[in-house]
């Protein structure tokens, strides 16, 4: 334990207590800011929102083939008019001139049966007409109801990015707030211990730990008697780190050397 211990303090960084301290105050800040950040990624109105994204993507696919299949339905009722209303007219027309009298008999006969005829093509046109216009008195519901949901999806939709908009704004205020004296506190630590906290910092998610108790900050594993008796042996500008998380360890009152 003693010659691993060695080694790994030959080149170590030199810091007073002081400046060793202030890694502290850096790691709150970092742990914080972490913290801010999953919390922006994780807000509930993200999942919320993509949800209602998706419904509201669905809901207008569906309107819009409940919109083309009413203008096709439209395009129905208006040719089955046109045949009702060319029979009615041809009906009109054999009918001014049955009851004008003029031709022969055969001609006034044959009108009768045209004019019968016409009577049935008419009704059945009719009922054509009739179920066609059903289906668009249908359609038209649909796509009524279709745009309506449309619309309170939207709404919704609105409200949800509000509220996530003024979260996010309430962490980007919170973060700016607490990363503020950060600059200058790495100032205060100085360049190469502030170089050493980063690289473990990138590496283990933390970069300083205080020692308290005897145990590590950041493994929270307590340490034996073997290296307490090295820490305690220490100057009190040499940088420690532990062993097992390789984190800087932080001396203080709190540590129980």
């Amino acid at each position: 334990m003693l010659g691993t211990w060695a080694r790994n303090r030959v080149g170590d960084v030199k810091a007073d207590s002081a400046r060793q301290a202030r890694l502290l105050d850096i790691q709150a800040i970092d742990t914080r800011l972490g913290q801010i950040a999953h919390a922006r990624a994780h807000l509930p109105a993200h999942a919320e929102l993509a949800d209602l994204e998706g419904k509201a993507r669905l809901l207008s696919d569906e309107h819009l083939r409940s919109e083309t299949a009413l203008g096709d339905v439209q395009r129905e009722v208006a040719k089955a008019e046109a045949d009702v209303q060319l029979v009615r007219d041809r009906a009109a027309r054999d009918q001014a001139r049955l009851d004008a009298g003029t031709g022969t008999a055969k001609d006034l006969q044959a009108l009768q049966h045209e004019l019968a005829s016409l009577q049935r093509r008419q009704a059945d046109l009719e009922d054509i007409e009739l179920e066609v216009m059903e289906r668009a008195e249908a359609l038209e519901h649909d796509v009524a109801e279709l745009a309506r949901g449309n619309a309170e999806l939207a709404e919704r939709i609105a409200a949800v990015v509000a509220t996530r908009d003024a979260q996010l704004a309430e962490l980007a205020a919170e973060e700016a707030s607490i990363s503020a004296p950060r600059e200058g506190l790495v100032a205060e630590v100085g360049p190469e211990l502030a170089e050493l906290y980063e690289k473990i910092r990138a590496s283990t998610g933390q970069g300083a730990a205080l020692l308290r108790h005897r145990r590590c900050g950041g493994c929270q594993l307590e340490l034996n008697s073997v290296e307490i008796d090295h820490i305690k042996a220490a100057e009190a500008d040499e940088v420690i780190r532990c062993e097992e998380c390789r984190r800087i360890l932080v001396r203080t009152a709190e540590s129980g050397l």
